[in-house]
């Protein structure tokens, strides 16, 4: 039997969604060739497992939010504006992909397979764009805050993945509907934004 690019994909596509909603231990195969509208068998034919299915979903997950990264990086533009346009494309993507960042800690925590050694971001890639150096070049120029730029990541994850992940809960807790916490995101990201910003490049050059 010769496979088919279409099937192929179109399977990809509803183990993405599946995998998404329920995880990889909340679903089965047949769930996800019942939503490609394939059977069972042809899953198995096309990628041999549910496991191996599921590691190549996760890889272009995790790539998604690498690709992400590079691209600001890789920009012309001042360190401080790579900072404020990271942010601003954080904000978009998670708006686009609000289930990633809980999906992605769930299932690096699972104690079989998706291990965080075979699964971490590749922090080389980002590395060669320059972005460390240049952080550390501003820091010892006085221009940019002294702080360890794992302290950084974390700083941004935070403030812009958690509201995505705690929607449900911020929306229970306040009462507000879909579109009052969109807004709500709206402002949280410029307020995130100059929060960020103004603590990491102060314009007093008192850094230390």
């Amino acid at each position: 039997m010769k496979k088919d690019a279409t099937t192929e994909e179109k399977i990809k596509a509803a183990a993405k969604e599946v995998f998404l909603a329920k995880g990889f231990a909340g679903c089965s195969s047949r769930e996800i060739a019942k939503a490609a509208g394939e059977n069972v068998a042809l899953v198995n034919y096309y990628f041999r497992s549910k496991g191996q299915l599921f590691e190549l979903i996760f890889k272009s997950a995790m790539e998604d939010f690498l690709l992400s990264m590079i691209h600001v990086f890789n920009s012309e533009q001042s360190l401080e504006q790579k900072m404020r346009i990271f942010i601003e494309r954080e904000f978009e993507f998670l708006t686009k992909h609000p289930e990633l960042p809980s999906f992605i800690i769930n299932e690096m925590n699972r104690e079989e397979g998706c291990a965080v050694g075979e699964h971490t971001i590749h922090f080389e890639k980002i590395a060669e764009t320059g972005i460390f150096n240049e952080c550390i070049k501003a820091q010892q120029e006085g221009t940019m805050r002294e702080i360890n730029l794992i302290s950084v990541i974390m700083l941004i994850m935070s403030n812009c993945q958690y509201p995505t992940m705690a929607k449900n809960l911020m929306k229970n807790i306040h009462q507000l509907t879909d579109e009052e916490y969109t807004l709500q995101l709206k402002t949280h990201q410029s307020h995130v934004t100059e929060m960020l910003v103004n603590y990491l490049f102060p314009k007093n050059n008192s850094t230390k």
